[in-house]
């Protein structure tokens, strides 16, 4: 790899300038998993960004899964990782495990943010009644404590932003009769972006971001309106995991989140490279009014 040049270095700041002008004391959501969180080096380079976002002048809020870690563990006990359309099948044993896996990965990523100087406090969505949730179905079958988020109360939040935390959040969530549900971070995520009404809400991904023809990698597409995003819903052509990923882009948008990035999480430095240079490395979905990167943040 080539050396950059003092001055190269200095246009690479300068390309970033107009990014940090646009977003300086804003809210950005995370949602932080995948290969992204299996992979040591991977990991360093994500809380590395979140940690480069907060000094930089964002507001970035972290909520991470968990996925392999439960299936680790859940394997280590005897018990087999069953799944239904993508949801994890949660009896109360697995709910059990789940929890205190996802509080044992939030309080190492906490760690993590801490050893680079910034104050991070880690929570799960039980903490202040953040995540209110119901039992989901998935295709109108029970999954056991799968929950579907109802109501966000963003209060200890906004209270951890103000006093200068960086905000790390757990996908579990609880009834109205305090039972514990595990929640798809893709959900947690875009719920709470939708209740802090952050001005970015950016999926670190397993693929590079939104392609028209999965087979095709040259048909990635670098950005979207939200008219087009549901014209490619409509067409039929999205599958797999980036069809419920794609509604929460919408539905977030339609809420006041001004844009939605997709990303691939396996790619070192990700979010600083989507966020801060004009060419970006995955799909960046926009509102009808939102300024093309191209011409400008």
């Amino acid at each position: 790899m080539t050396e950059l040049t003092s001055l190269e270095k200095a246009q690479v700041l300068i390309e970033a300038l107009p990014y940090i002008q646009r977003f300086n004391r804003k809210i950005i959501v995370i949602k932080y998993g995948g290969a992204a969180m299996a992979d040591e080096s991977l990991k360093k380079s994500v809380i590395q960004d979140a940690v480069f976002l907060k000094l930089a002048g964002f507001k970035p809020v972290i909520v991470h899964g968990g996925g392999k870690e439960i299936s680790y563990w859940l394997k280590k006990v005897g018990k087999e990782s069953q799944f239904v359309n993508g949801l994890r099948v949660t009896d109360a044993e697995t709910m059990e495990i789940a929890e205190m896996v996802l509080n044992k990965v939030n309080k190492s990523l906490v760690q993590m943010v801490s050893s680079l100087g910034v104050k991070a406090a880690g929570i799960s969505g039980k903490d202040g009644m953040l995540l209110k949730c119901e039992k989901k179905l998935s295709g109108g079958q029970d999954i056991g404590f799968v929950g579907n988020v109802t109501e966000v109360n963003p209060k200890i939040i906004f209270d951890l932003l103000e006093k200068d935390f960086l905000p790390i959040i757990c996908p579990i969530g609880w009834d109205e009769n305090t039972t514990s549900y595990n929640i798809n971070a893709d959900d947690a995520a875009c719920a709470i972006a939708k209740a802090l009404k952050a001005e970015k809400l950016a999926f670190l991904t397993d693929v590079e971001g939104v392609y028209r023809d999965f087979e095709d990698k040259s048909s990635l597409i670098s950005e979207l309106r939200l008219s087009d995003a549901k014209e490619l819903i409509a067409s039929g052509i999205m599958g797999g995991g980036m069809l419920p990923k794609l509604n929460n882009c919408i539905e977030a948008i339609e809420s006041g989140v001004s844009r939605v990035h997709i990303m691939d999480g396996r790619i070192p430095h990700c979010l600083l490279l989507e966020i801060f240079t004009n060419k970006g490395v995955g799909t960046a979905i926009l509102g009808e009014d939102e300024q093309e990167y191209y011409k400008g943040v």
